[in-house]
C-alpha cells in the first residue's frame, strides 16, 4: 500500500485563481448593477416591467442551461483536464458580449417606438446571451476548487479567499459612479434642462466608455483563473447524460439542502442589486458629481457616501476573511445558519430606524447607525456566501463517497443558477414595487429633470415615495430571505466528523489506485 499523498495547489497557482476570481466578478458586477439594475432603466428609459419580463426569461432558460451546462463541464476530458478549457477560451468572449450589452443605442425624445423595441430587443438578447455565456465560466471556476486539492484545510482557504476576492470584484458595481463622471466629460458645458436630449446623450458616452474600461481589465484578469492554475484530483471516467446528472444532484440530500435554501435566500441580492443607485440617488441626488459641486467639494455627502460604502464592503470583507477560521472552530450547520438568522436582524432594522428617522438618515447619528446595520448586514451575507461554496464542495466528496463520481461541474451550476436566479428573482421584485410607485421610464425622466435643476432632493421628490421603496427593497424582502434560507439546514445532513471521515478515506483510496 503506497503512502498516501496530499496533493495541493501551489502559492502561484492560488494567486492565479484569485486573480481570475477577481475579474469575473468584476464582470458580473458590470452586469448585474451597471446593466440590469443603472443603464436599462435610467439611461435607456426602459419600462421597469419590460426589464422585469427580460430578467424573468433569462432565468427560466438558466433553470435549464445551468445544469446542462454543468453536465458538460462533467463530460469534458482534454490534456488541459474538465475545467480549465473553459476558463482558458470563454473569458475574452464573455467580455465582447459584456460591451454589447450596453451598445444598443442613444435613447432621446426623438426616439421612435420601432427604435424603443428594438433598443428593448437587443437588451433581451444580448442578456440572455451573457447569461449563457457567464454559467459556461462560472461553473468551471468554482468547480475547480474542489480539483485543485484534496486537503480540507486548503479548500476552506482558497473557497474562502475566493469569496473576498469576489467581494473584491464588487468594486464594480462602482461602474454607476465612474459612469456619471466620466459622462460629465461628454456634457461639459450644457445645460441639464435646455439642452436635455445632447446632456442625456453625453451621460450615456459616458457610461459606455466606462463599461468598456472595465470590461478590459475584468477580462484580462479573468484570464488568470485559466493559465494560472492545474488540476490535481482525478476525475471518474464514466459519464452521464444531462438527465442522470440532474437526478444525481437532487437525490443528494446535503446538497438538495443548500439548493433549496439558496433560492429562499434570493432577496438579499437586493441589497448588491441596488446599493449603487441607491447611493447615487439618497445620498447625492441622482449624480455623484454633485460631490464636486460648483461651490467646491461637498464633504457633507462625500462624508455620508463613504459612510454607506464603508458599511457594505467592510462588513462582507470581513466575515468573508474570518469564516474559513471560524470553520475550524465550529461545525459548518452552525456558523451557516447563524449568518442567515443573525443577518436578518439588522437588514430589517434598517427600515425601522429609516422610519423612525422620518425618511431622512442624512444626519450624522443617524447616518452612523444606518452604516453600522449596513456592515453588520453585509457580514451576513458575506459569511454565508462563504459556507454556501465550501458545503457544497463538501457535497461533492460525499457524492464520490456514497456513488463512486465527482459532479464538480454538476453541483457547482447549482451555485451558478442559485446566485443568477437569486439576481433575477431580485430584479423581478424590484421591478414589481418600483411599478407600484411609478419609478419607471417617464416618471424618471422628470424625476432626473427636477433634481438636476435643484428643485426638490431625492428625498423629497414624489412626497419620498421613491426613496421609501428604495429603502424597503434594501431592508425588509433581504431579511424575510435570510430567515428562510435556515429552514431547510437546521437539519443539515452532512456533519463535519462525517465529512473527514470520507474524505480521509477518499484520499487513501486515491493513493491505493496510483
Amino acid at each position: 500500500m503506497k503512502e498516501k499523498t496530499v496533493r495541493t495547489y501551489t502559492g502561484k497557482e492560488l494567486r492565479g485563481y484569485l486573480t481570475g476570481m477577481l475579474g469575473q466578478n468584476l464582470v458580473y458586477n458590470i452586469i448585474a448593477t451597471g446593466l440590469v439594475s443603472t443603464y436599462l432603466q435610467f439611461y435607456l428609459k426602459i419600462p421597469v416591467a419590460a426589464i422585469g419580463v427580460i430578467v424573468a426569461v433569462a432565468r427560466v432558460w438558466d433553470a435549464i442551461n445551468d445544469p446542462m451546462m454543468g453536465t458538460i463541464v462533467d463530460r469534458t476530458r482534454t490534456k488541459w483536464g474538465k475545467c480549465r478549457p473553459y476558463l482558458i477560451f470563454f473569458p475574452a468572449i464573455i467580455g465582447a458580449v459584456t460591451i454589447l450589452c450596453f451598445v444598443n443605442g442613444i435613447y432621446t425624445e426623438a426616439t421612435t417606438s420601432l427604435q424603443r423595441g428594438l433598443i428593448i430587443g437587443w437588451a433581451a438578447v444580448s442578456y440572455i446571451l451573457w447569461g449563457m455565456l457567464f454559467t459556461i465560466c462560472d461553473i468551471p471556476l468554482w468547480g475547480i476548487t474542489s480539483l485543485m486539492t484534496e486537503d480540507e484545510g486548503d479548500r476552506a482557504k482558497i473557497l474562502g479567499l475566493a469569496r473576498i476576492a469576489a467581494g473584491v470584484g464588487g468594486i464594480g458595481v462602482l461602474i454607476v459612479q465612474i459612469g456619471q463622471i466620466l459622462g460629465g466629460m461628454f456634457t461639459k458645458g450644457l445645460d441639464a434642462v435646455k439642452d436635455v436630449q445632447a446632456y442625456n446623450a453625453g451621460n450615456q458616452k459616458g457610461f459606455i466608455v466606462a463599461v468598456i474600461i472595465f470590461t478590459v481589465i475584468s477580462t484580462i484578469l479573468f484570464e488568470f483563473a485559466g493559465i494560472s492554475t492545474r488540476e490535481k484530483v482525478e476525475v471518474n471516467e464514466k459519464k452521464y447524460t444531462f438527465k442522470e446528472n440532474f437526478k444525481i444532484m437532487w437525490q443528494c440530500k446535503p446538497f438538495r439542502q443548500i439548493l433549496i435554501s439558496g433560492i429562499l435566500r434570493s432577496p438579499i441580492q437586493l441589497l448588491m442589486l441596488i446599493a449603487m443607485p441607491f447611493v447615487t440617488y439618497y445620498f447625492a441626488d441622482g449624480d455623484i458629481n454633485n460631490v464636486f459641486g460648483a461651490d467646491g467639494l461637498n464633504f457633507g455627502m462625500l462624508i455620508n457616501i463613504g459612510i454607506i460604502a464603508a458599511g457594505i464592503f467592510l462588513g462582507q470583507f470581513v466575515a468573508m476573511g474570518i469564516t474559513p477560521m471560524l470553520t475550524k472552530k465550529f461545525e459548518n450547520k452552525t456558523l451557516y445558519n447563524f449568518f442567515s438568522i443573525g443577518g436578518a436582524v439588522p437588514f430589517a432594522l434598517l427600515f425601522v430606524f429609516y422610519k423612525i428617522a422620518g425618511g431622512d438618515v442624512t444626519p450624522l447619528g443617524w447616518m452612523i447607525v444606518t452604516g453600522f446595520m449596513f456592515m453588520l448586514a453585509s457580514a451576513g451575507m458575506g459569511g454565508i456566501n462563504v459556507m454556501q461554496s465550501v458545503m457544497i464542495a463538501d457535497c461533492v466528496d460525499y457524492e464520490e463517497y456514497h456513488n463512486g463520481i465527482r459532479p464538480d461541474g454538476v453541483f457547482f451550476s447549482g451555485q451558478s443558477f442559485i446566485t443568477k436566479l437569486s439576481g433575477g428573482i431580485a430584479a423581478i421584485v424590484q421591478s414589481i414595487a418600483y411599478g407600484m410607485v411609478n419609478f419607471s421610464d417617464i416618471a424618471i425622466e422628470d424625476m432626473q429633470a427636477a433634481l438636476a435643476t435643484g428643485q426638490q432632493t431625492f428625498i423629497e421628490y414624489n412626497n419620498g415615495k421613491f426613496a421609501a421603496v428604495m429603502f424597503f427593497l434594501i431592508s425588509i424582502p433581504p431579511a424575510i430571505g435570510m430567515l428562510l434560507s435556515a429552514l431547510p439546514t437546521l437539519k443539515y445532513a452532512l456533519s463535519d466528523k462525517e465529512h473527514k471521515r470520507i474524505l480521509a478515506e477518499l484520499v487513501a483510496k486515491r493513493a491505493e489506485n496510483e
